[in-house]
């Protein structure tokens, strides 16, 4: 049997063995393959159309999902529609819910801290980017990060099983569209999709403006606000993290909470967490908000929470 041993560095991580490592990288290098092939492949409009359609769903779920919910719980559901965000951010291959929120978590308590697993200030911007996740070193996640989600058995199910989605979305492509389907429906989206929600952990901690002082490099970029459906205004995060709205102002374009409201008119979503007043008045009066550097004001330090709870 192969034994994992605990990281010294990073509490509640495992090193697996140099097998799974390998088997980590070949899976992650032979999507990129795939997507690379595509266009030789087969190029129909049916299969681009929907692989655009499968970023945009696969993206809300992991804002939404993974991250405004499990990860910050910053609104309130069903049981049954908090496993299907579940179910769906599976499909991302960016292992479950439970693993995601408690890495996240522990992010926001050590940003950019030599304990946070991908900050650019600490291991550069590649690792930030991606290097962190091929390393089988955060391959595991601490129960305790994440006690209010793993009383769920549905949520520790899917998150163990969490490639059940991957392989059903890849047979239903080629069931229905041969190779081809495959290699658009998941390769090409889900690079793409990778790549997107990468940049939230690596270039929005380096490019972008700093409209509050917040303890961390974390910038807002609306570059970066349109790929991720509004997870580009990072520095409004790091400064409320509980909101369920991460583009604080009219016009920082937020998808992924405009979705939400919907979803809330049709009751499947409800208590929508926002910004205090406070927040927003310290963040519209700021003197200097598209400096690279931090702004003249001060900000009240940010909840040691990162539920808000």
């Amino acid at each position: 049997m192969m034994r994992a041993h605990m990281s010294p560095s990073i509490p509640g991580t495992v090193i697996r063995s140099p097998l799974e490592r390998w088997l980590n990288l070949g899976g992650f290098a032979a999507t990129h393959v795939g997507a690379c092939l595509a266009p030789f492949v087969g190029f129909r409009a049916r299969d681009v159309a929907i692989a655009i359609a499968l970023y945009w769903l696969r993206m809300f779920a992991v804002t939404a999902g993974y991250h405004r919910y499990f990860s910050h719980r910053s609104f309130k559901t069903s049981r049954v529609f908090q496993f299907i965000l579940a179910f769906v951010g599976t499909s991302c291959t960016q292992k479950g819910p439970l693993w995601w929120a408690a890495i996240h978590r522990r992010h926001h308590r050590e940003s950019d801290g030599p304990l946070d697993v991908h900050s650019p200030r600490q291991r550069g911007l590649f690792y930030s980017h991606v290097g962190w996740i091929l390393e089988c070193a955060h391959d595991d996640y601490d129960p305790s990060d994440v006690k209010d989600l793993y009383r769920y058995p549905e949520l520790r199910f899917i998150s163990r099983f969490h490639m059940l989605s991957v392989v059903l979305l890849i047979v239903v492509a080629f069931l229905v569209g041969g190779l081809p389907a495959v290699l658009w429906w998941y390769c090409v989206s889900t690079v793409a999709l990778w790549h997107g929600s990468f940049t939230i952990n690596s270039l929005s901690h380096v490019w972008g403006h700093r409209r509050f002082a917040t303890r961390d490099d974390s910038r807002n970029n609306w570059v970066l606000a349109l790929v991720t459906m509004g997870e580009g205004w990072h520095n409004n995060h790091h400064r409320f993290m509980q909101s369920a709205r991460q583009g604080f102002y009219w016009w920082q374009v937020d998808a992924s909470y405009y979705v939400l409201r919907a979803l809330a008119s049709i009751g499947l979503v409800w208590d929508l967490r926002e910004p205090t007043a406070r927040v927003l008045a310290e963040g519209l009066y700021a003197p200097s908000p598209w400096n690279t550097g931090s702004p003249s004001v001060s900000s009240t330090p940010r909840p040691s929470s990162p539920t808000g709870s």
